[in-house]
């Protein structure tokens, strides 16, 4: 097992994800890795959440300790002997802080940018209903995306959708030499809130590309927030070309 990298505690994810043709996927597929398949279909997640509490090798850094990330993500698997590693891969990754980004961005080449960010989150009680909103700028528009919720977070239906969406335990990176990181990231399972009236606003074509119009486009297949936990993240290592398919 490799050694604690970061920890921190992501809070409030929330995920809105669209049906996409697999042929949009293919080309950010990291090497020795494959797409992922629910019923047939796959799926990218426009996510949102808080970064919380982060420390580095057991180290808080000033000032980049509690952040909003916003990140496009797609699903992929790698087989591994008799285990199969269900993954998630990111077309791109939002953050506020310049400095989380450059190293990123260095140390993985994951594909971060830094960004003004804002967020707004207020959890149901058993009188009101509560809404959590994710936004972010650059130099030509405004983007958010934002949904309701209400009642008490539920556990995950075994083999929906939303456990589909929520439950990956690893991350490949494609690296500049076309090599693959593969790391891992522990967490106890969720509760989600099913959520409604997802609302996305900015030109997210403009923005992640004209190769995912036809699913940003459409409706989303299904929104949901995740209620977070605590979360490890292990040291990354490269895929050994031997074990690459």
């Amino acid at each position: 097992m490799q050694p604690i990298f970061l920890t921190a505690r992501w809070e409030h994810l929330l995920m809105i994800n669209y049906a996409v043709d697999p042929d949009v996927v293919a080309p950010f597929v990291p090497q020795g890795t494959e797409i992922d398949f629910w019923n047939g279909q796959t799926f990218i997640s426009l996510v949102g959440f808080r970064f919380l509490d982060t420390k580095v090798k057991g180290w808080p850094i000033p000032f980049h300790r509690h952040f909003d990330e916003v990140n496009l993500r797609f699903y992929i698997k790698r087989t591994e002997g008799s285990e199969i590693k269900r993954a998630v891969g990111f077309i791109k990754e939002i953050v506020p802080k310049w400095a989380i980004a450059a190293v990123a961005r260095w140390k993985y080449n994951e594909p971060y940018v830094a960004l003004p960010m804002q967020s707004s989150v207020r959890i149901p009680t058993a009188n009101e209903s509560g809404q959590l909103e994710y936004g972010w700028s650059d130099a030509s528009e405004q983007y958010s995306m934002a949904a309701n919720i209400a009642g008490p977070p539920q556990p995950l239906t075994p083999n929906s959708e939303a456990e589909f969406i929520a439950e990956h335990y690893w991350g490949y990176t494609r690296q500049k030499d076309n090599s693959t990181i593969e790391y891992q990231v522990e967490h106890p399972p969720w509760r989600v809130w099913e959520a409604t009236d997802p609302v996305v606003r900015g030109d997210l074509v403009r923005f992640y590309g004209e190769s995912f119009a036809d699913a940003l486009r459409a409706q989303p297949s299904s929104c949901f927030v995740a209620e977070g936990s605590p979360i490890v993240v292990r040291q990354g290592r490269t895929i050994p070309i031997q074990d690459s398919v």
